[in-house]
């Protein structure tokens, strides 16, 4: 019987149970809902964890940390995204953290395209009109969307996803790829796309697709001003960060007619209330944060946060080590 324990704050796939029961004996939050901020603290109370696996919408703050104890090794979030871990209590701690990167870049690449072409063609309002009844003779003018073909496309962070939502779109005949990044990328000519300044990709693109993380300088990114500055037939696409759209101001964007629609997987906050205005207006879907939601991905998440546990504890460097 093992003699390691470690702490799973949700309900994960088979893969990552599998690799965990190969070192740890394992507790777990037996839920698909969120673990409340005070049971998780409760919950590492009960015994002395090696390793915690924690999800994206878990706060590992200094009161989790210090329930804890002090022979924590490890914090290994099933999730790209890591800032809902207090980096800085873990590095005093000595408490190594580590992410999942890369694992669900094609599943998000592909979310991106789908979304894109969803909003692009109206889709949701088709689905809708079948539901309702409302499929009724041909009509010339009625539920007209926009197609690709001869259009600009800019994506805003040309990383891992970004580039790969490039790679995905290019062959439906966009006219010019623009992209917006803190520098030149060599990897862009691969898609025979160009760099340009923020203002430039506002101001040029049809299609702007957000791939970037949420950092000071990307906050709110997407505002009145800018909005007031795009075409007023662009579409704006984020699978990226909801924080970098200013919601109250796309809103007024999209009521406006500064710009045409907007697709969004990630939102702030999440979940979305559905009471939110931008869930009632046409020309705006909203999915549930479903970027990574594949099997193939979810299963090589739990799977190489599972790994990062045992890797850990047997001194060995973690895939996706995070620093401070």
């Amino acid at each position: 019987m093992p003699d390691k324990w470690v702490y799973v704050t949700r309900r994960i796939p088979k893969p990552g149970l599998t690799k965990l029961s190969e070192l740890f004996n394992i507790d777990s939050y037996e839920s698909d809902e969120a673990i409340p901020h005070d049971v998780l603290v409760n919950s590492m109370k009960e015994k002395r964890y090696d390793a915690l696996l924690c999800m994206l919408t878990d706060k590992i703050d200094k009161e989790v940390l210090d329930a804890a104890g002090p022979q924590l090794k490890i914090v290994a979030t099933m999730s790209v995204g890591y800032e809902h871990i207090d980096l800085q209590e873990c590095a005093k701690r000595n408490i190594l953290v580590a992410n999942t990167p890369g694992v669900s870049t094609d599943s998000v690449a592909e979310l991106t395209v789908s979304l894109l072409l969803m909003t692009a063609r109206r889709v949701p309002e088709g689905v809708n009109a079948v539901k309702k009844g409302e499929w009724g003779q041909w009509k010339p003018m009625w539920l007209c969307g926009t197609e690709l073909t001869g259009k600009v496309l800019g994506i805003y962070g040309l990383g891992r996803i970004g580039f790969n939502v490039g790679r995905r779109l290019k062959p439906f005949g966009f006219s010019k790829i623009y992209y917006t990044d803190v520098q030149e990328v060599s990897y862009a000519k691969d898609i025979d796309a160009e760099f340009i300044n923020f203002e430039g990709l506002i101001q040029k693109c049809d299609f702007i697709c957000v791939c970037c993380n949420l950092t000071p300088q990307t906050r709110h990114m997407f505002n009145t001003d800018v909005f007031k500055k795009m075409k007023r037939n662009a579409i704006l696409i984020n699978t990226g960060r909801g924080g970098v759209i200013d919601h109250e101001a796309l809103t007024e964007a999209l009521k406006n007619g500064d710009i045409t629609a907007a697709g969004l997987d990630v939102t702030e906050p999440e979940p979305l209330p559905k009471t939110h205005p931008l869930v009632s207006l046409p020309n705006c879907v909203i999915l549930p944060h479903m970027g990574s939601n594949t099997w193939d991905s979810r299963n090589a998440m739990a799977e190489i946060a599972a790994r990062n546990c045992v890797a850990a504890i047997t001194n060995v460097t973690p895939e996706g080590i995070v620093s401070v």
